[in-house]
């Protein structure tokens, strides 16, 4: 499965309140995978509390000082943020208006402001404004290690990997410890290196120093592990995850998924039920459904499936462009024109590794397999290893009967991580059984 990426940046403002400033206000899409460091922090309070109060003090401040643009960039920056922790996108439009005047009312050095319409624009999955908003603020502020992070996380959306590379460097260069290393063990991993990607991840978990960046570093140290077919250890990580942040959403999810894979299916439904009911984000309801069908309990797949469309609905309305996650759900479970559609569509805001990969199997669910290799390939290019992809790889391969191609495909999808995920990996299986002479 895909999976979403965080980065705890923490800054303290004029008004004395710490807000997470863009590089942890989510750079990342709804769903997908995306940079170690683009959304909520595994360990931040998963009600958003905190930041409600946050922006009763903002709100409360401007009633009495409505000029100041520091404060309304602030908010702005705060909206975003709650929109990510409560899945509510209605604080977009919010984000959009404060934003937009505190820009009016200091345009020329407000570099907060416009690290807060990069945040907004990426949580649109506008990448493109996204990165020009995140050039024009490092132009102003090129000491900030956190603006290198928004920085890089557009240049990796769109594609754009070597920018991508050099902008997280300068990131550590600038400011070592846990938000920076986060984001280079993610451009190992991207590159396929997961040895290195998880010697950097326990790098940032040894420069953790508070229970919210330790359980942030775990929580993707699960994940890492579980990529790679170690179900244990990151089981292990995720139950460690939640002894530094109890019941927080993000942590609950990775353990699920780590149940899951090591065959505790009830437990693993209870916590991804846990996770869903804190933060209904949409891959976390999706992972729930694919879960409930793969146990042969359809009605309750089919029930997650509508909370799903519901909530992809309420993104559009406020503006969030839909790629990889939507398609891939359309091509199968849904309606295979609209994935292509739809990762058309994506490509166009978000040219990166997963929404490739998307359309190819968008184009395989429609039957343009010769294309769909092509988006393969694209998806497939940096070396990262990533068993849902090697395995809709080998589906198209076998689709243009190219079976010996597909049989090497299907074998690296199960040795990278034999639980992948629960519809498809018993279905590289049985091709695979199917493919493989004297089975």
């Amino acid at each position: 499965m895909n999976r979403p990426r965080l980065l705890p940046a923490a800054v303290a403002t004029a008004l004395g309140v710490g807000l997470f400033l863009a590089g942890g206000l989510g750079l990342a899409p709804q769903g997908g995978r995306a940079p170690a460091g683009q959304e909520r922090p595994a360990g931040q309070d998963a009600s958003g509390a905190g930041l409600a109060a946050d922006i009763r003090g903002f709100q409360e401040h401007l009633k009495n000082t409505p000029g100041d643009a520091l404060a309304m960039a602030s908010l702005g920056l705060a909206y975003v943020q709650q929109a990510r922790i409560t899945a509510d996108p209605s604080y977009y439009p919010k984000a959009d208006e404060i934003l937009t005047r505190s820009l009016n009312t200091d345009p020329a050095e407000n570099f907060t402001a416009m690290a807060g319409m990069a945040a907004l624009a990426a949580a649109r999955h506008d990448f493109t404004a996204a990165l020009d908003w995140s050039q024009r603020a490092v132009a102003i502020n090129p000491d900030s290690s956190t603006l290198y992070g928004t920085l890089a996380d557009a240049y990796t959306q769109l594609g754009r990997y070597p920018e991508s590379f050099d902008a997280v460097q300068r990131m550590v260069d600038l400011k070592p410890g846990t938000p920076s290393l986060a984001r280079a063990s993610y451009t190992w991993e991207l590159r396929g290196d997961i040895a290195a990607a998880t010697a950097t991840m326990k790098r940032a978990l040894d420069d953790a120093n508070t229970s919210a960046d330790r359980a942030f570093a775990l929580y993707h140290l699960s994940l890492l592990a579980l990529d790679s077919g170690d179900a244990k250890t990151a089981l292990a990580q995720a139950e460690a995850g939640l002894r530094a942040a109890p019941g927080t959403a993000s942590l609950l999810e990775a353990k699920g998924r780590a149940e899951a894979a090591v065959g505790h299916d009830d437990e693993a439904v209870t916590d991804l039920r846990r996770a869903t009911a804190q933060v209904p984000q949409p891959e976390y309801v999706l992972e729930l459904g694919e879960l409930l069908q793969s146990l042969g309990r359809g009605d309750e797949a089919e029930q997650q499936y509508r909370v799903l469309r519901g909530e992809w609905k309420l993104l559009t309305d406020n503006g969030v462009v839909l790629d990889a996650d939507a398609a891939l759900f359309e091509a199968d479970h849904g309606d295979p024109a609209a994935a292509v559609a739809i990762a058309e569509q994506g490509l166009r805001t978000r040219p990166f590794l997963d929404t490739h990969d998307a359309y190819a199997w968008a184009l395989h669910a429609v039957g343009r397999d010769a294309e769909a290799l092509d988006q393969s390939d694209q998806a497939l290019a940096l070396g990262t290893r990533n068993a849902l992809f090697h395995y809709h790889r080998a589906a198209i391969l076998r689709a243009l009967g190219r079976n010996d191609e597909a049989r090497t495909e299907f074998g690296t999808a199960l040795a990278t991580n034999p639980a992948f995920h629960p519809l498809h990996a018993p279905a590289a299986r049985a091709a695979l059984a199917e493919l493989t002479p004297g089975s």
